[in-house]
């Protein structure tokens, strides 16, 4: 694969010194321009101030690249031809010299190629509603389960089903715990309602764990933190709960499916909050970023926490590995 590594990146990784991948799409397709832009550099500062070395990844004709300078952020961020791509988008990139944003799934296997062990996101990708009938699930997942990579999110987006996704990670043997939470975050809400099996308390916990996965060696498969966004930062739940009910009632009324219903949803969800759901999703963000950095710190310094605190319920059929 035809992959640069950015000079303070490779620096870093040879020094032992903490990384934390960044995706791009955010840049490229989450946010208005030209505030994507100065989110994208702001997030890059959040990583250095807390003493790791930011390596946001993208496709720049036709070399994926870890780690941006300034030009190629400003490309990545202002060019409306900048495509968006998932990890099975990646060769046809290369060999056609495009340039392009990369979803988690591309950025997790860039990352994880290039010796990254921590990478931090808004949130996942998951089980679609309504798969049943249409079979539609993220290709993050499937991609997780391939990769040993550590990934601080806010849950998954919450127009998805998030209990089917929950479960469709513990079927592909990848390990979800919380941060902080018995629960499972919700993307724009710090609580989903379903319950995590783990619960970490500590970047040096989380460390710990990195660790341990490290001396299990085979099969390889990501390490999930759910970092819930503070409850301060969340969207209000009611007004959440109202305004998707809305979007799902209008997307089937439209006859919208597949794979226009997230990016439908979150235009909806965004319109109809009045910006409230994108200030909600760049706290999470925010807050995943500054995390990730401590975790890689923790990491390079081989600090341990008490280890991690698992959920106890005494629910039938409901331990440590049932939902």
């Amino acid at each position: 694969m035809s992959t640069q590594v950015s000079e303070e990146v490779r620096e870093a990784l040879h020094e032992g010194r903490p990384v934390v991948a960044l995706e791009s799409t955010i840049i490229a397709h989450g946010l208005p321009r030209p505030r994507n832009l100065a989110v994208a550099l702001e997030l890059e500062e959040l990583v250095r101030a807390g003493g790791a070395v930011p390596a946001t990844v993208a496709v720049v004709d036709g070399a994926a690249r870890v780690g941006l300078d300034r030009a190629a952020l400003t490309r990545i961020a202002g060019d409306p031809a900048v495509r968006k791509l998932g990890h099975r988008d990646l060769a046809p990139a290369l060999a056609a010299g495009a340039t392009g944003a990369t979803t988690v799934s591309a950025t997790a296997w860039l990352a994880d190629a290039a010796g990254i062990r921590v990478f931090a996101t808004g949130g996942l990708g998951g089980v679609h509603r309504g798969w049943t009938e249409t079979q539609d699930e993220s290709a993050d997942l499937r991609l997780l389960a391939r990769v040993g990579i550590t990934v601080v999110c806010a849950g998954v987006k919450s127009i998805l089903d998030v209990p089917a996704t929950l479960q469709r990670l513990e079927t592909l043997g990848v390990t979800v715990v919380g941060y902080g939470t018995e629960h499972f975050p919700g993307f724009y809400l710090s609580s989903s309602g379903e319950p995590v099996d783990w619960t970490l308390r500590s970047p040096a916990e989380v460390a710990g764990v990195i660790r341990a996965q490290d001396r299990l060696g085979a099969p390889r498969a990501a390490l999930i933190v759910a970092n819930p966004v503070p409850v301060a930062e969340q969207l209000d739940p009611a007004l959440h709960d109202r305004v998707l009910a809305g979007g799902l009632a209008e997307a089937k009324e439209k006859g919208i499916t597949g794979q226009a219903v997230t990016p439908f949803l979150l235009e909806y969800l965004t319109v109809h909050t009045e910006g409230a759901s994108l200030e909600a999703n760049l706290a999470a963000v925010r807050g995943n970023v500054r995390l990730a950095a401590s975790i890689a710190g923790a990491y390079g310094t081989g600090a341990y926490g008490a280890g991690p605190v698992p959920r106890t319920t005494t629910e039938p059929g409901s331990g440590a590995g049932g939902r």
